[in-house]
C-alpha cells in the first residue's frame, strides 16, 4: 500500500510535539529523573537503616526473652534442687506437714515465675502450693483416707515481708494426681525431667513441670514438681516493646501458642492477649522448617495488603521458639512520609521548573519557528513575494530564516515555468519525480485560436500581448473548474482533468471550463488586428490514457498521452471543417450526459484512423435554458441519414437552416442529402464523414 506525502505529514503531525513542549517535557524529566535516583538512593539508604534498627530491636528482644526463660528454667531446676536436698538430708520429711507448707511457701514468695510447688505419694495423696496472682497464696492437700473425694484448701495473704493466714475450706475435687503424667514418669525415673502439664486442681491451664522422683535412704517418697504457668510468661512478654505495634509469641515446636502479650494474665487471669498476628508467626514458623530450631530466621511476610517483617528465634528450653511480629510501617512509616513529602516538593518544583522552560522556549525557540514555518509555507504555496526574513537570538535559528528567505529568492526566478498548483498536487499524492505513470480514464481538452497563423503573420511580435492576455484568460478558467494544465503549444493550450487529483465528474468539469472560456474570451472584448473579436476553437474527449511524468532521467513532463488524446486534438482542428466552436467526443458526451445540452454532430474518422464515432458539439450546460427545437430536427434528420432516407432528412436540415438562417453542420449535411438524392450511394456506402487533415 503506498502511502503519499499528504498522509504521510499527517501521520507525522499526529505524532509530533511543539518545541515548547519538547523542551518543558526534556527539563521536566531531567529533573525527575535526577530526583527519582536521588529518591531511590535516599530510599534505599533509609530503607537499609530501619532494617538494620529493626533487626537490632528484634535481637535485643530475643535476648531479653532468651534470659527470662533461661532464669525461668534455672529457677524451677533450682527449687526443686532445694526442696529435694532437704528431703534427702533428712531435714524435712515429706510427711512433716508444718514444715513441708513453709518450704513450699517460700519457694513461691522467693522464685516470682512459679506458679506451683506440688508433692505427689504412691498412694495418690497429693499436696501442693499455689500462687493466686501476685497478692494471694493458697495450700490445699488431697488425701484419700481423710475427707476423700475433697480438696482441703488454705489461703493466704502475701503482706510485705510474711504471709496470713486468711481461711481454709473444703470443696469435691476429681483431681487424681496417679493420672497426670509428670506423676506416673516420675515414680519411675531416675532424674528429673520436663512436662507439659494442662490439668490442675483448679482446673485446666496450660504449663510446664519440672518434676522427678524424692528418694531418701534409697527408698521412693514420691514425686516432687515445680510447676509454671503460661500466664507467667504472658505478663513477661507485655513488658517488652516490640515497636508501637509489633509483637511477640512463644510458640511450641508444634506450632501452638505458649504465651501472648497480656500484662493482665496470673494464676486467676486466663491470658487474652491479641492473636490477630499469631497467624503471620505460625506460618513463619512453618516456613524455617528445620532451621529454625537452631538458628534465627527472619522474612517478609505480607497479610491484608500489609507487610511484616518476622523474624523466628530458638529459646533455650527445648521445642520453645520466639517470634516477633513488626509491621513494615512501623520503621518504613516516617522513611514513606518523608519521602512522599519530598515527592510532592519535586513535583511542584518540576512543574514550576517546566512552565519556566515553556515560557522560556516559547519566547526564544517556538515563537521565531513558528515565523520561520509561515515562511515555509510561503514557499510550499509557491507565494515567495511573502517570504521574509526574521531575525533571532538563536543563531541556527538566524540562518534557517536566511536560508528560506534565499532560497525563495532562487525560486521565484522559475516559478513562472512551474506549474505551482500542478507541483503541490504531485507532491500531496506522492508522485516521485522519476519516468513513469498510469493508465486512467481522463477527461483532455484542446483550445486553440481561429485563423492564428494569419493573425501572427500580420501582427509579428505584436501578437505576444493578445496572445499573453489570451492565455491568461483560459488559464484562469481552467485551473478555477479544477483542470491542470499541460501545456502551451504557441497559441494553443493543452489541460486535462482528473489527475493528479481523482475527479470522478472530470467530463463535467472539463465541459463547463470549455463553455466558460469561450464565455470569458468573448466578454473580455479581445480583437484581432482587423477588430474582430476574438474566436477560439475547443476539442475535448474523454478515455483511457496514460498519465504520469513522460521524458527522461534528466527532464520530464507530467502529461497525458494516449488515442483518446489524440482524438482530442482531432476534434479541436474538426471544428474548422463543421464551422463549430466546441466539439466533444462520445465518450465525453456518455459521461456529462445529464448534465450538458449537446447536439450529435456527425460520425467522422479523424485522420489517422479508419474507424469512426459520433461527434457532438456542446451547446450549454443543463439548465441554463430549454434545449432548443432546432437540436432534434437535426437530430432527425441525421438519422434518415443514417437510414438512407435521404428526402427525409433534407427536409429536416432545411428546417434547421430555416429557423437558424446559418448553421454550418446542417449545411454540410444539406448538401450530402442533395448529393446522394441526385447518385445514390452504393451498397458499401458508411454514413462516416473522413477528415483527411489534422
Amino acid at each position: 500500500m503506498k502511502v503519499f506525502p499528504g498522509e504521510r505529514l499527517q501521520e507525522i503531525a499526529r505524532l509530533t510535539v511543539s518545541i515548547r513542549m519538547a523542551v518543558s517535557a526534556l527539563v521536566l524529566t531531567a529533573i525527575l529523573l535526577t530526583a527519582a535516583l536521588a529518591s531511590l538512593l535516599w530510599w534505599r539508604t533509609a530503607e537499609a537503616t530501619s532494617r538494620q534498627l529493626a533487626s537490632t530491636i528484634n535481637e535485643q528482644i530475643v535476648a531479653a526473652v532468651r534470659k527470662e526463660v533461661a532464669a525461668i528454667v534455672d529457677e524451677a531446676r533450682a527449687a526443686h534442687t532445694a526442696i529435694r536436698t532437704l528431703f534427702l538430708q533428712n531435714v524435712l520429711d515429706t510427711r512433716e506437714a508444718d514444715k513441708r507448707e513453709f518450704v513450699f511457701l517460700s519457694q513461691l514468695q522467693s522464685q516470682a515465675t512459679i506458679s506451683w510447688v506440688a508433692f505427689g505419694w504412691p498412694d495418690g495423696s497429693f499436696f501442693a502450693a499455689h500462687k493466686l496472682g501476685d497478692r494471694r497464696l493458697e495450700m490445699m492437700e488431697i488425701s484419700l483416707t481423710d475427707h476423700a473425694g475433697e480438696r482441703r484448701v488454705d489461703e493466704y495473704d502475701v503482706v510485705p515481708g510474711d504471709i496470713e493466714f486468711a481461711n481454709r475450706r473444703f470443696e469435691p475435687t476429681g483431681f487424681h494426681v496417679a493420672d497426670q503424667a509428670w506423676f506416673k514418669t516420675g515414680l519411675t525415673a531416675d532424674d528429673p525431667q520436663w512436662f507439659r502439664v494442662t490439668e490442675h486442681p483448679t482446673g485446666d491451664r496450660p504449663s510446664i513441670a519440672f518434676a522427678g522422683p524424692i528418694d531418701v535412704y534409697q527408698e521412693r517418697q514420691g514425686v516432687l514438681a515445680v510447676i509454671i504457668e503460661y500466664t507467667r510468661l504472658a505478663r513477661f512478654l507485655s513488658q517488652l516493646e516490640v515497636g508501637r505495634t509489633g509483637t511477640a509469641f512463644i510458640l511450641d515446636s508444634r506450632g501452638d501458642l505458649v504465651a501472648a502479650p497480656d500484662k493482665e494474665a496470673d494464676e486467676l487471669h486466663v491470658a487474652r492477649g491479641d492473636s490477630e498476628l499469631l497467624p503471620l508467626a505460625q506460618t513463619a514458623l512453618a516456613q524455617t522448617g528445620s532451621d529454625g530450631r537452631n538458628e534465627a530466621w527472619r522474612s517478609r511476610l505480607t497479610s491484608g495488603g500489609a507487610a511484616y517483617e518476622v523474624a523466628i528465634a530458638p529459646l533455650p528450653f527445648p521445642g520453645w521458639r520466639l517470634a516477633t511480629v513488626i509491621p513494615e510501617a512501623e520503621f518504613l512509616g516516617p522513611v514513606e512520609t518523608t519521602l512522599r513529602r519530598l515527592i510532592v516538593g519535586l513535583a511542584i518544583g518540576a512543574v514550576l521548573a517546566a512552565l519556566a522552560s515553556a515560557m522560556l522556549a516559547r519566547s526564544v525557540i517556538a515563537a521565531p519557528l513558528t515565523r520561520v514555518v509561515g515562511e515555509i509555507r510561503h514557499v510550499e504555496n509557491f507565494a515567495l513575494e511573502q517570504v521574509r526574513r526574521h531575525p533571532s537570538r538563536l543563531r541556527e535559528i538566524a540562518s534557517l530564516s536566511g536560508a528560506i528567505a534565499e532560497m525563495a529568492a532562487g525560486l521565484s526566478a522559475f516559478r513562472k515555468f512551474i506549474p505551482a498548483d500542478l507541483v503541490r498536487s504531485l507532491l500531496r499524492q506522492g508522485v516521485d519525480a522519476k519516468p513513469g505513470g498510469t493508465i486512467q480514464e481522463l477527461s483532455v481538452m484542446f483550445i486553440d485560436i481561429a485563423g492564428f497563423t494569419g493573425l501572427s503573420e500580420r501582427l509579428g511580435d505584436r501578437v505576444v500581448p493578445l496572445l499573453s492576455r489570451y492565455l491568461d484568460i483560459a488559464s484562469e478558467v481552467i485551473v478555477a473548474n479544477g483542470g491542470t494544465i499541460d501545456k502551451f503549444i504557441g497559441d494553443a493550450v493543452m489541460a486535462f482533468w482528473g489527475a493528479p487529483q481523482p475527479q470522478a465528474d472530470h467530463a463535467l468539469r472539463c465541459c463547463r471550463a470549455a463553455l466558460a472560456c469561450r464565455r470569458a474570451i468573448e466578454q473580455s472584448g479581445i480583437t484581432d488586428d482587423l477588430g474582430q473579436p476574438l474566436q477560439i476553437r475547443i476539442g475535448i474527449n474523454s478515455g483511457r490514457m496514460l498519465v504520469g511524468n513522460i521524458g527522461s532521467e534528466l527532464r520530464l513532463n507530467y502529461t497525458v498521452i494516449g488515442d483518446a488524446v489524440n482524438v482530442a486534438s482531432r476534434l479541436e482542428g474538426a471544428n474548422k471543417s463543421f464551422g463549430t466552436h466546441i466539439l466533444i467526443g462520445e465518450a465525453t458526451e456518455h459521461l456529462a450526459r445529464d448534465a450538458i445540452v449537446t447536439r450529435e454532430i456527425d460520425s467522422i474518422a479523424v485522420y489517422g484512423r479508419e474507424e469512426g464515432f459520433s461527434v457532438y458539439e456542446l451547446i450549454a450546460l443543463a439548465g441554463d435554458g430549454e434545449t432548443p427545437g432546432w437540436i432534434a430536427r437535426y437530430e432527425q434528420g441525421l438519422a434518415h441519414y443514417r437510414a438512407r432516407r435521404f428526402a427525409e432528412a433534407l427536409a429536416e436540415f432545411e428546417a434547421v437552416l430555416a429557423e437558424r438562417g446559418h448553421d454550418r453542420p446542417a449545411e454540410l449535411m444539406r448538401d450530402r442529402c442533395r448529393q446522394f438524392e441526385d447518385a445514390a450511394p452504393d451498397a458499401a456506402w458508411q454514413p462516416v464523414a473522413a477528415l483527411r487533415s489534422k
